[in-house]
């Protein structure tokens, strides 16, 4: 059974069409990335998800129960997008105030509170005020709060947001770890390079439909796209090469060749070797996720993507 799921999912905002029709299903420990342009229907589907909106039509569930649960929405945590903390407190003590509103016991939140601080990386600003702190620092405080009560699920928006490179790499590492642990995160994020990173799939949102969906590799790997390196001197050769391939670009050591499929890329491959030169490397060519993303939204509805 799915941790997430939306079937047909329809959300209208007065003339506003928010979300039309939209279908998808997020594994236990899987992190899924939801993408999207301003207006795409993210904030919309994730609002719907935790049950701070209603859906117009389709059906929407969160750990097997319709959104909304009481018992389900316990055990997920949530980071919003711009999110606000009294800038009274401290990182200790507002730690303390969301654990409490989650049920946890005191003698439970004096055990977790440091390991979540030292987690985040703010042990050295545990005990100063808020205001003090940075946006990197209040981002990472934010993360700190929706992983206090040690949820199944984690609603993430924009993590990253505002965070420096170092500290950007601290919270891959601890998405990272709660993925090794079970945990499932659904993570909306406009820095297309993290989500590369650390995403198991990706969805894209334009316009309230869902574009394209699937795992980082194959949606990265270009279609019929290959670097070929040789051992010789592959110039005199590419007249010919070049009438058997869509696409020819010479690189360092080698060239670049779009084919009409893999008998096409052996055909070139056998041609070189026939003239004494050897193949030392071969390897699909790979595309940026923000590539991905820009060729999706670009495109008219319906249209092949590769």
């Amino acid at each position: 059974m799915p941790v997430i799921e939306t079937r047909g999912l329809v959300k209208h905002y007065r003339n506003v069409q928010a979300l039309k029709g939209v279908s998808v299903a997020v594994e236990a420990g899987e992190i899924y990335g939801l993408l999207g342009r301003n207006g795409a229907g993210k904030t919309t589907m994730v609002k719907i998800l935790l049950g701070i909106a209603h859906r117009t039509a389709g059906e929407a569930f969160l750990l097997g129960r319709p959104v909304g649960d009481p018992a389900a929405r316990a055990r997920v945590g949530f980071l919003p997008e711009d999110h606000r903390f009294p800038d009274y407190h401290t990182a200790e003590s507002a730690l303390d105030f969301y654990a409490s509103l989650s049920g946890m016991s005191r003698r439970d939140r004096r055990a977790r509170i440091p390991e979540m601080i030292e987690r985040v990386g703010l042990k050295e600003a545990a005990r100063r005020k808020i205001r003090t702190y940075s946006k990197g620092m209040k981002q990472r405080l934010g993360l700190g709060q929706a992983m206090i009560h040690d949820p199944d699920v984690l609603f993430l928006d924009e993590p990253t947001d505002g965070v420096d490179p170092v500290g950007r790499k601290q919270i891959r590492d601890v998405l990272v770890d709660l993925k090794s642990r079970g945990k499932t995160i659904f993570l909306n994020s406009h820095l297309l390079s993290e989500v590369e990173l650390v995403s198991d799939r990706v969805a894209i949102l334009e316009l309230g439909l869902l574009r394209r969906e699937g795992d980082v590799p194959s949606m990265t790997t270009a279609k019929d796209v290959y670097e070929l390196r040789f051992d010789g001197r592959i110039d005199p050769l590419l007249p010919e090469i070049q009438k058997r391939v869509r696409g020819l670009r010479r690189i360092d050591q080698g060239i670049e060749v779009d084919v009409d499929g893999r008998d096409a890329l052996n055909g070139v491959i056998d041609f070189v070797r026939d003239r004494g030169i050897g193949l030392v490397g071969l390897t699909p060519k790979k595309q940026t996720l923000e590539d991905v993303f820009l060729q999706t939204i670009d495109s008219p509805p319906g249209a092949p993507t590769s």
